[in-house]
Formats: C-alpha cells, structure tokens, sequence
C-alpha cells in the first residue's frame, strides 16, 4: 500500500437504502462502510439487499492498487439502462477481504440515503 494511504473497513448496522428514478435498488440495516485516504465513505452493501433483479453486468471492469479488481452493474429502471452504477470486488487482495463479493453503488449515480440523511453526491 501506498505511503500514507490507508483503507479501513467497517462493518455497522446503520440503514443503508438506494433509490435510482424512484426505484428502490438496495436496503440494508447490514453495510460494510469503507474509508480510503481522498475518498468519501463508500457504503458496501450484501448482495442479498440488493435488487440484483434490476442489475445487469457489464464488461467493464478496474483495478484498485489498494483492492483489487472490481466488477460492474448497470441497472435497469423505468426502460432505462443507466450504466456502470454499481461495482463489486469479487475477490479483493489482502487486507481488503471484507469487501468482497458486497455491492457499492456511485453516490453521484442514486439517491443514497443513510439513517434517514440524504448523502450528498
């Protein structure tokens, strides 16, 4: 890992939901928060509160340095495709394992609200 960069992760009981146009595309009270040096908190959720219905893989896919190489969604919602919006670390590296196989959609990409609180994009 990078000098001075740092992941933790957290599991929490706080209430996770995901809501894209309307449709609710995840609730959980079971989410893995995940801290990384620069980033905002990224809520990974299990996939079981997940609408995996609604999702369709994608062939993207990336490489973290600090977790890995990630899978991506793109959900379904109304007729309309919106691509890329959520992504998943199958089989992260080490010291990243308690993400793994969990969903973690882009905040700027839904509406996420946590405990009630709206989070900004």
């Amino acid at each position: 890992m990078a000098k001075g960069h740092t992941i933790t992760i957290t599991p929490t009981d706080l209430h996770v939901e995901v809501t894209l146009d309307g449709q609710k595309l995840a609730q959980s009270d079971h989410p893995v928060l995940l801290d990384e040096t620069g980033l905002p908190t990224r809520y990974y959720l299990p996939r079981e509160d997940v609408r995996t219905d609604l999702l369709q893989p994608t062939d993207l896919s990336t490489t973290c340095p600090f977790k890995g190489d990630a899978s991506y969604w793109s959900a379904v919602v109304g007729g309309q495709v919106h691509d890329n919006v959520v992504w998943s670390y199958e089989t992260p590296i080490p010291g990243a394992e308690g993400i793994a196989g969990l969903m973690c959609f882009y905040p700027e990409q839904v509406e996420l609200t946590v405990t009630g609180e709206h989070q900004p994009a």
